[in-house]
């Protein structure tokens, strides 16, 4: 916020398009094993974000950032022969942001902020793939939870031409609580398949970025940052019954075994003209999961790498337009996750995914 002017406002709004197309290779899923491959799992998101500058004096800024730093949703059509693992997983955050920054010097810039976290889930199922009845019965959990983390950072001017960013963002541990509904043929056969309460804990990753801003000239600049996630933080999710019969007894495990992950980004921007700057950038992100027998269907997520661009215009001395394209390029990931034991069957095959991202901003000074 010290390198923004002396009151700021920036809104903008992200289109993204996953495509997760599965084929089949040998799947063992008991009565579903005629069922289809669920067509594309993937579909539109809009993820909007807004910030919010003011300088209280020439060295001491407060604001304030709303965004969706994390989310993803698949959904499967029906039948498909993943069903009892997973027809629809939908993670959605809300995180609110208020923040301060004091200018230490020339040189170093401090900040720090809290966040307040909003997180809500939706995971539906069938039952199992051991009969008609039971899979053609659903079992679907919706839950939600309101949390705190928190974040600083620094920028450090080392010349005229060079800039050195570190920025941390803690943990945010969720408690989910909600409903877990059954309905269909086999609904209320047995105690595990009665609708009531249930929970979840979920602790959300921290990250750590060092980024780098070296002016070359007049009208190059480059940038590069390296990020850190600590997606170990997720090794298994497990949901938990919390009314009737089952009452603290475990009912599902999600065996994610999250590993920490890694990214890399390198970019470029182009002074074409005083009013017109383009953008270009590369980056390769790892995904936390870790191997085939980990991938989940509800997760079907493999290393990517980002190829964007963009172009920047400047409206007036105090206000400017951004628009960006990112295309993330996903190579074929496979998956052997095994349930059979626990009657959800194992599905073998591969997954086509990619990514499409187009995003705009307003940024203005007042």
């Amino acid at each position: 916020m010290t390198f923004l002017q002396d009151r700021e406002v920036s809104v903008g709004l992200d289109l993204v398009r996953p495509t997760f197309k599965f084929s089949n290779r040998g799947s063992s899923t008991g009565v579903l094993n005629n069922a289809g491959n669920g067509n594309d799992a993937g579909s539109w998101a809009a993820l909007p974000n807004a910030y919010l500058s003011w300088a209280l004096t020439k060295d001491l800024y407060v604001g304030v950032g709303m965004g969706a730093p994390f989310g993803l949703m698949t959904e499967y059509n029906k039948p498909w022969l993943g069903g009892a693992q997973a027809i629809k997983f939908d993670i959605a955050t809300y995180n609110i942001n208020p923040s301060v920054a004091y200018r230490v010097n020339d040189k170093v810039s401090l900040g720090a902020g809290v966040n307040f976290q909003r997180m809500e889930a939706e995971y539906g199922r069938l039952a199992t793939v051991t009969s008609a009845a039971l899979s053609a019965t659903t079992a679907t959990l919706n839950a939600g939870d309101n949390s705190w983390g928190w974040n600083v950072g620094a920028i450090f001017t080392l010349s005229p031409a060079t800039r050195v960013g570190v920025a941390y963002r803690s943990k945010v541990k969720h408690e989910l609580k909600g409903s877990l509904t059954v309905e269909g043929p086999a609904a209320n056969a047995s105690a595990a398949l009665t609708t009531g309460n249930a929970k979840a804990s979920v602790d959300l990753p921290d990250t750590f970025i060092l980024s780098v801003v070296q002016k070359l000239d007049e009208r190059w600049e480059m940038l590069g940052d390296i990020s850190w996630t600590g997606w170990s933080s997720i090794p298994k999710v497990d949901i938990v019954r919390t009314s009737g019969a089952l009452n603290g007894v475990t009912v599902q495990t999600l065996d994610t075994a999250f590993r920490d992950t890694w990214r890399y980004a390198w970019g470029a921007n182009y002074l074409y003209s005083d009013t017109l700057k383009l953008k270009f950038g590369i980056a390769y992100d790892q995904t936390p999961v870790p191997d085939a027998s980990h991938r989940l269907v509800s997760l079907p997520d493999s290393n990517r790498t980002w190829l964007s661009t963009g172009v920047q215009y400047k409206a007036s001395k105090t206000s400017t337009l951004d628009f960006g394209v990112a295309y993330l390029y996903v190579p074929e990931s496979h998956i052997d996750n095994n349930q059979t034991a626990l009657g959800r069957g194992r599905v073998t095959g591969v997954y086509d995914a990619r990514v499409w991202i187009m995003g705009a901003q307003y940024s203005a000074a007042f």
